[in-house]
């Protein structure tokens, strides 16, 4: 009887499919969002889409409209993204499992494997509820070992969570606190170390006026009125800019400007101790060229025709921010008072500023430049977004993840811990640093790192046996705050060890629980 009715529901599933020839408006806007796509790729989507719709019938959001118009903008949020088919389709079917109206059966018969551990990842995820200390780190733990198994998941999480942001007025106000913080806390940031710029400024304005009322209004006011002032002196700076590279016979070039976004702009606000007047970068001029050569070529130009501010020229082309970015930045002054800051990059550079990883796994391929095949995110997940080895999740992703998610799923082994929370908000999403091995190794550090957080990053060896430490050559105490950009020699001996006076100062965790171990090892060995 049960195979019967299986079959007489494959048969039904087949009969609608062909029944499927109008497109309908909300199919429409998912394809044109896209480009690129062939025949059996927007195929998959109109099944997904068809089959959703009639899962999801007579379902309600809070808002009062159909529960499937969630659906389909998480699906458009994914094409603005640039994923793939199969990646879009699962963000359609992403609710399908955890709202009961499909089986894992059903989804692993119509749509394949690959979709089917997509849609169960994000089901996974879903399940979680940040309630209550103990279940909000196994949630953290969760998030961060399925990103670890494939960046797809969190990556349809972060499109599913856009949406209901955008419409988070119509759920009670408890729980829109609590969604808009773990907004502003878990995901914007993950969504910033991933690169995805775009989605974490997105994720951040949503969430802030819920978390914060009463500094997002005064902080609205401040960049309401200097944006007006700033985007004046951007278009003339704009007009000035690209007569001077013409004149130098720059002709590939293209010119765009950006707002800093409300929550972005209230952090370096906090940062200036609220002094407006020395934030630089509210908005700023980009320039868009061709090749890493034209960067350095425009920075020149600028330079011989704008006095840059001392202080302000930051290559992070040269050294890329920890998320990938890249980008030279400079503020120079006007002229007339002014001050302006420009942001020089490839276009391969801008798309991965915007998209970051979701770049390397759609189908957009790159403008000014060939896909990096030997990008963490193409090894993950495979070439724009298929996953590799038949279609299956890579067993062991630790060997091509970035190491950072490689941190985060192992920090999180003891969740249970009260500190657990803090320790990732320390470690993984506060301001960081760029110091130096004498080798030229970079090493990624926590703002107001010290040597011996240096020492144990490099090795537990080098930290348990470190006798001084020297920084840009000149011998420093070992409590030391370091410096961007710091050249750090650590000094080993085999009289060398951690001490208590140690943990007064060190900042990263991993440091800490070193030196005690370490500490705890040598207790036990006198008894």
């Amino acid at each position: 009887m049960k195979e019967v009715e299986e079959l007489a529901y494959k048969e039904a599933q087949k009969v609608k499919k062909r029944q499927a020839k109008k497109i309908p408006d909300g199919l429409q806007e998912i394809y044109d969002r896209t480009s690129g796509f062939d025949q059996k790729a927007k195929n998959l989507i109109r099944d997904a889409y068809f089959f959703a719709q009639e899962a999801h019938e007579g379902q309600l959001r809070k808002s009062g409209e159909p529960y499937f118009i969630h659906l389909v903008a998480t699906a458009k949020n994914l094409a603005d993204l640039g994923m793939d088919a199969k990646v879009i389709a699962a963000g359609i079917l992403h609710d399908s499992i955890e709202d009961g109206v499909a089986t894992e059966e059903q989804l692993l018969y119509e749509f394949g494997e690959e979709i089917l551990f997509l849609v169960d990842g994000v089901t996974k995820l879903g399940r979680v509820r940040y309630q209550g200390m103990r279940r909000h780190n196994e949630s953290l733990r969760k998030l961060f070992v399925a990103t670890s198994r494939d960046v797809r998941v969190l990556i349809i999480k972060f499109a599913d969570r856009l949406h209901n942001m955008s419409t988070l007025e119509h759920v009670r106000e408890d729980k829109r606190e609590r969604i808009a913080t773990e907004t502003l806390e878990i995901y914007a940031p993950l969504a910033y170390r991933l690169g995805i710029t775009t989605l974490s400024k997105q994720l951040e304005d949503l969430s802030f006026p819920y978390v914060y009322p009463e500094e997002y209004k005064k902080v609205r006011e401040i960049l309401k009125e200097r944006s007006k002032q700033t985007l004046s002196k951007l278009e003339r700076m704009d007009r000035s800019i690209s007569k001077k590279l013409a004149a130098n016979g720059m002709r590939k070039f293209r010119t765009t400007n950006r707002i800093k976004g409300t929550y972005s702009f209230y952090r370096k606000l906090e940062r200036k101790k609220g002094d407006a007047d020395k934030i630089y970068d509210i908005a700023a001029l980009r320039i868009i060229v061709p090749t890493v050569a034209d960067c350095y070529s425009v920075l020149g130009i600028v330079h011989q025709n704008y006095r840059p501010m001392v202080g302000r020229i930051k290559d992070y082309i040269a050294v890329p921010k920890p998320n990938g970015y890249r980008s030279i930045h400079t503020t120079v002054f006007t002229g007339d008072g002014g001050l302006v800051e420009l942001q020089i990059r490839t276009e391969a550079m801008h798309l991965d500023a915007e998209l970051g990883a979701a770049s390397h796994l759609g189908y957009k391929k790159r403008e000014g430049g060939d896909q990096n095949v030997d990008s963490w995110a193409v090894r993950l997940m495979g070439r724009f977004g298929s996953t590799p080895a038949g279609n299956k999740p890579l067993k062991d992703p630790k060997e091509v993840a970035p190491g950072w998610i490689d941190s985060l799923a192992d920090h999180s082994d003891n969740p249970e811990s009260d500190s657990f929370q803090t320790e990732l908000k320390d470690d993984f999403f506060g301001h960081q640093i760029f110091v130096f091995t004498p080798l030229g190794e970079v090493i990624v550090l926590p703002e107001g790192a010290t040597p011996v957080d240096f020492a144990f990053q490099v090795h537990s060896e080098v930290g348990n046996k470190m006798s001084g430490v020297k920084v840009n050559e000149k011998m420093v105490s070992l409590d030391s705050e370091l410096k961007n950009g710091d050249i750090i020699e650590v000094l080993t001996s085999k009289q060398g060890r951690p001490t208590v006076k140690w943990l007064d100062f060190v900042k990263t965790n991993e440091a800490r629980r070193k030196i005690r171990s370490f500490i705890e090892r040598e207790e036990a060995e006198k008894r």
